[in-house]
């Protein structure tokens, strides 16, 4: 089953409180998503740090119930 759009935002907003989340529904299917995090507790860590974070925050759901996701994040100006 695949997971809605509003659960992961909610689910990365959880782990990083001071995240702005967007996430896109890619392909309209509900399994391939893009998800835009800027958070400032990505500062000093790399981009495979700040994405293991994004990947932590799912619970070990990416490949199972969430499909795809492509990430990008960054820090705020």
């Amino acid at each position: 089953m695949a997971m809605e759009a509003e659960h992961i935002k909610a689910m990365i907003e959880e782990a990083l409180p001071d995240a702005e989340v967007r996430i896109e529904d890619m392909r309209g299917d509900g399994d391939h998503y893009a998800a835009h995090i800027t958070s400032a507790t990505f500062e000093g860590k790399s981009r495979v740090q700040q994405h293991q974070m994004v990947y932590a925050a799912l619970q070990g759901r990416m490949g199972n119930e969430l499909h795809a996701l492509a990430i990008q994040t960054s820090v705020p100006e």
